[in-house]
């Protein structure tokens, strides 16, 4: 699966309301740009399978390659939702051997109790380099790229 056009809306959760079907719903989040409506289907990956309540910190994403109907509130498919702690951060991007970002906006720097796992749970004991991670952290370096300690990250195999 291509993670490329997948871009992130964080924002905490205000409801989560039945959709058209059984197996879809939508979720609302108050994000700094106001409003966004998510449709969260049965392919929508949840990370850890976390159930979603209102006032949970969350960072949806949807693929940007996709059309979008052109209504207000901005509504999209939600690709993949993950839950966030308090002044967390996170990001998507492919990483190189060296756990530099694709696009050379952060640089890993991994420690002892950096949790290392797959989608489904399973801990990774190879070098996550050359993937495509979805990276929890919470504060960087001001150098050149920025470099941070990640709290946790999740292989996309």
């Amino acid at each position: 699966m291509a993670y490329t056009n997948y871009e992130p809306v964080i924002g905490t959760i205000l409801n989560i309301t039945g959709g058209n079907d059984c197996c879809s719903q939508t979720m609302s989040l108050r994000t700094e740009n106001g409003i966004v409506n998510f449709v969260i289907g049965p392919e929508t990956i949840v990370i850890d399978n976390r159930p979603l309540r209102a006032g949970l910190r969350v960072a949806a994403y949807y693929d940007a390659s996709l059309p979008v109907p052109l209504i207000f509130p901005p509504q999209y498919q939600a690709k993949l939702v993950a839950v966030l702690m308090r002044d967390e951060q996170i990001m998507l991007n492919e990483f190189d051997r060296n756990l530099t970002a694709r696009d050379g906006s952060l640089q890993l720097n991994l420690a002892r109790n950096t949790n290392i796992e797959t989608m489904n749970g399973q801990r990774v004991s190879c070098n996550p380099g050359n993937r495509t991670l979805l990276v929890y952290y919470t504060v960087t370096t001001r150098s050149n790229p920025p470099q941070t300690t990640p709290r946790r990250i999740v292989v996309l195999c």
